[in-house]
């Protein structure tokens, strides 16, 4: 099996290269609207947006969702019926001439996909850990002037139209084979993830200085959740990279937009750092939960009945006796500035992941 991943930088807005009805995914944390960190880049979208920050924060705040509002457009374009689109979002908060204000980015950003055509599924709230002695907000222990703490984000979920069809028998198969094992959909399909932040410090960037990057587990469990092997996924803000790496490993193709051009040093230094441990560990560690699972069931006198040949492991339902892992052999980069094409390979024992020196190369 192969995979391939293309980055673009150029803004979202007008994804001229995807063409109709061909993204089978999109996984996305965009900039958020009246944080800080985004206004320059924003501001370079739309010019009244600076203007209108400290006059009228709330029309700087609606400029800034336009803009959003024209890439999840494109995004209805380019996704296939069925297809799926999951957006990692927080609410602001800030003090503009001298008002505290909450601005709900997740509530203006669902009312639009719906309006655009989406149909708005259950939502994820992403409980973000956070141990830091200052987080509270407002007059501290005195009432009246203290605020909540925003300690979690919003992760929406939308599809294009109705169910995504199986019909053949060879598609069915196609699908369990991707299939996730029965005490993952348990914690996955939650509505609560608790799952820690991402280091968010720039250390080889001529940019702004976090990164606002999210924590890999959240695209390795929404590719894994709403997409099959072989999909197609978008990530419309790049960024640093992370869906694209998730997308690699969890062998599906992927192509990314990123705005800042000084990202992309940072997104190819993080495909081209990959190894094969450091992929194929992932599977390992599912694999190995699965069996913990398995062995802890059993020693509770419960019973697991069902098979699956290819992992020569026991599972829950008969919806898991195919699931089939791919380990990462190697990734080529056609040219310095080209695609990145990815070769994966079966194993039936994953407690033992063959090693392969030259795991990277570049084509000529």
């Amino acid at each position: 099996m192969t995979t391939n991943h293309n980055i673009y930088i150029s803004a979202s807005q007008r994804m001229m290269q995807l063409i109709d009805n061909s993204i089978d995914l999109v996984v996305t944390s965009p900039p958020y609207p009246m944080i800080e960190m985004w206004d320059k880049i924003m501001g370079e979208q739309n010019s009244m947006i600076i203007d209108c920050l400290e006059s009228e924060p709330e029309m700087a705040f609606e400029l800034m969702h336009q803009e959003l509002d024209k890439v999840w457009k494109e995004c209805l374009r380019v996704i296939k019926p069925g297809g799926f689109m999951c957006i990692n979002i927080g609410d602001a908060t800030r003090t503009i001439n001298g008002k505290f204000t909450l601005y709900n980015n997740h509530s203006r950003i669902a009312k639009t996909c719906i309006d655009l055509g989406f149909v708005g599924l259950p939502n994820i709230i992403w409980r973000k850990q956070t141990n830091s002695p200052n987080k509270f907000m407002g007059s501290g222990m005195l009432p009246c002037g203290a605020y909540v703490t925003l300690e979690h984000e919003w992760i929406l979920i939308f599809r294009k139209g109705d169910k995504r069809v199986f019909k053949t028998s060879n598609d069915k198969l196609e699908r369990m084979k991707s299939s996730f094992f029965w005490e993952e959909r348990n914690v996955w399909f939650s509505d609560v993830w608790d799952i820690k932040g991402t280091k968010q410090t720039l250390q080889k960037s001529n940019t702004r200085e976090r990164s606002a990057a999210y924590p890999f587990e959240i695209p390795f469990r929404l590719i894994n959740m709403f997409s099959q092997k072989g999909d197609m996924v978008l990530d419309p803000f790049l960024g640093t990279g992370t869906t694209m790496q998730a997308a690699i490993i969890n062998g599906r193709n992927s192509v990314g937009y990123e705005i800042d051009a000084n990202f992309e040093t940072i997104i190819r230094d993080g495909i081209e750092e990959l190894d094969v441990d450091l992929c194929n560990n992932y599977l390992k560690k599912r694999f190995d939960a699965h069996m913990e699972f398995v062995k802890n069931r059993e020693d509770s006198g419960k019973v697991v009945k069902h098979y699956n040949k290819t992992l020569n492991c026991k599972v829950m339902t008969k919806q898991e006796s195919e699931i089939e892992f791919n380990y990462v052999t190697q990734i080529v980069r056609k040219g310095v500035k080209g695609e990145y094409f990815v070769n994966y390979d079966s194993h039936s024992d994953l407690s033992i992941l063959p090693l392969h020196e030259g795991f990277f190369q570049i084509a000529k």
